[in-house]
């Protein structure tokens, strides 16, 4: 088991290890931001007291350089010509989403129209059905008030079977009797 002081000096030589490999990637490509050691990166600029063959030339250079391998030092002008590419390939990536944002509002549009399409469709289906309803009623309220009526016409009826038979009782008499 290990002492609780000691595991996190060992995660923070881990944490730092990471961190460099991190600053070593960052450092093969474009302007650096950090040399492997950890250091800052400074624009240095050499004056005619360093060189006299190059005066005025710019390095990126960490803040702790030494010439000893284990610190950074690019020349200025491989940095930024790697940094405008990688800024003109990210410009060309978004010149092709530009390009593509008409034919991505057509899409939206024909999508919006066919989704606008179905729910008028369903629209009309609920009218439908409620012209449907609304008649089925009309003709159920129909149907009652013709069962109300049945009891008037069965009296009716009874009514008329009554008279019609005593009419045909009359008609037999005055043929018998006569």
């Amino acid at each position: 088991m290990m002492d609780p002081a000691e595991e996190r000096r060992d995660t923070n030589r881990q944490k730092d290890y990471i961190n460099m490999l991190g600053y070593v990637a960052d450092s093969e490509y474009g302007i650096p931001t950090r040399c492997p050691c950890g250091g800052r990166i400074i624009d240095e600029v050499w004056g005619k007291e360093d060189y006299d063959t190059l005066p005025g030339k710019h390095f990126f250079t960490c803040k702790n350089y030494q010439a000893d391998g284990f610190h950074y030092r690019q020349s200025w002008v491989i940095g930024v010509q790697e940094e405008i590419e990688r800024l003109t390939k990210r410009v060309e990536e978004a010149e092709q989403v530009i390009n593509g944002v008409p034919k991505l509002n057509n899409q939206i549009e024909t999508l919006e129209i066919k989704i606008l399409t179905v729910q008028v469709d369903n629209l009309h289906v609920q009218v439908t059905d409620m012209e449907k309803m609304e008649w089925l009623s009309k003709r159920l309220e129909e149907a009652e008030e013709v069962i109300k009526g049945v009891p008037d016409l069965n009296k009716k009826i009874e009514t008329l079977e009554v008279d019609n038979l005593t009419a045909h009782v009359e008609t037999l008499e005055k043929l018998c009797f006569e």
